[in-house]
């Protein structure tokens, strides 16, 4: 028996949910958006089996609703949602990235027979868009889900069937520790990277050789301070005190360093940096997280005619697409660097080995 879904929000997330669900489902798929380019190519695509505007129309008859929006935008959906008459039965869930507040407004749906689950996948590109869009986008990555104390089990269960076309890896938060997690490993990261990139900002002011010089191993680690602007500030906002206590607890680290280094405490210095190594080394390399993860990889290529094209032509030989590709050096008589951006570890070390195989000297800096 065919299902109906409604998708509103035809961005990558989206249309990734979407075509896992149509993946392992006889699913009628509607996609709702306020970009009508958006759901014209989810159409042509073959994302989505139906588009519309209109939010009523939408989620007329949805067994499944899935609010893939920016979590401001998702508690004005909720909103909306409260005074349509969905189906008996309906579940609906979402994919922001904090939960505490979206969940105290999703708690006016359950008195409408309605199952507010939340969900946070933890995977994402560097691409924006339906036409980057993939199924297997979550593959491996964690998908957390924060019901509602009064959501039944056997509701979790179907949201959990009809998302295993994503295989992911589903665990259960309350929203609490999710929004303090998630605060952690990837909301904070966001504010210190652009306080490091506005304090860059501020010194070129007076030394405009600091921008040349942060084109570099500046850029590389600050590359999350690029983010869309808006969107992490409705998220800091969501989240704002996890937000504060987080960055109490950062400045007490900066303060350890800061006495450490009025002291001259060689030994303490070391022993912090040997602590921070020592755990940072023993992460999970080959798991998704709460950040999109970067597969580099830096080939050194000789000052030679045709170079780039014999690279990309060797993986392109061997079918594999690479997401980026940046020269970081290159000088008259002196080795080049290539860096490679692939879209998965697996993608990497296949066209590691191929580009090895022609005599091409790779290294990777995880």
């Amino acid at each position: 028996m065919t299902r109906n879904v409604c998708v509103i929000g035809m961005g990558l997330i989206g249309g990734s949910i979407a075509l896992s669900i149509k993946k392992e489902h006889d699913a009628f798929i509607t996609g709702v958006d306020i970009d009508q380019n958006q759901l014209k190519l989810g159409l042509k695509l073959g994302v989505i089996d139906r588009m519309t505007e209109d939010l009523s129309e939408g989620v007329e008859d949805a067994d499944l609703i899935v609010l893939a929006a920016p979590v401001t935008k998702t508690e004005q959906l909720i909103d909306q949602l409260k005074d349509l008459p969905l189906k008996e039965g309906t579940i609906v869930t979402d994919v922001g990235s904090t939960k505490t507040r979206i969940l105290k407004k999703a708690a006016q749906l359950s008195h409408k027979g309605i199952s507010f689950i939340g969900g946070h996948p933890m995977a994402g590109s560097h691409k924006s868009g339906v036409q980057a869009a993939r199924s297997h986008l979550f593959e491996n990555a964690f998908y957390v889900l924060t019901p509602d104390k009064s959501v039944e089990a056997n509701k979790i269960i179907q949201l959990q069937n009809w998302l295993k076309g994503t295989k992911a890896r589903f665990i259960e938060l309350s929203p609490g520790q999710h929004d303090k997690l998630a605060g952690l490993i990837s909301h904070l990261p966001h504010v210190v990277a652009a306080s490091l990139v506005q304090q860059v900002r501020h010194v070129e002011k007076e030394d405009e050789l600091v921008s040349r010089l942060a084109a570099g191993g500046f850029r590389d680690i600050t590359r999350i301070a690029s983010s869309n602007p808006v969107m992490w500030r409705d998220i800091l906002l969501h989240n704002k005190d996890t937000i504060l206590e987080l960055i109490k607890h950062f400045k007490e680290e900066v303060t350890r360093m800061e006495t450490m280094l009025e002291e001259d405490d060689e030994e303490k210095i070391l022993q912090y940096f040997s602590d921070a190594k020592a755990f940072r080394d023993g992460l999970p390399s080959r798991e998704k997280g709460a950040l999109p993860a970067f597969y580099d990889l830096f080939v050194d290529i000789p000052d030679h005619p045709g170079v780039i094209s014999d690279v990309t032509g060797i993986l392109g030989q061997a079918g594999i697409s690479i997401t980026n590709i940046r020269i970081i050096e290159t000088r008259a008589d002196i080795m080049g660097v290539l860096r490679l951006t692939f879209r998965s570890h697996e993608d990497r070390e296949e066209g590691r080995r191929h580009l090895e195989n022609s005599l091409y000297e790779t290294y990777i800096m995880d």
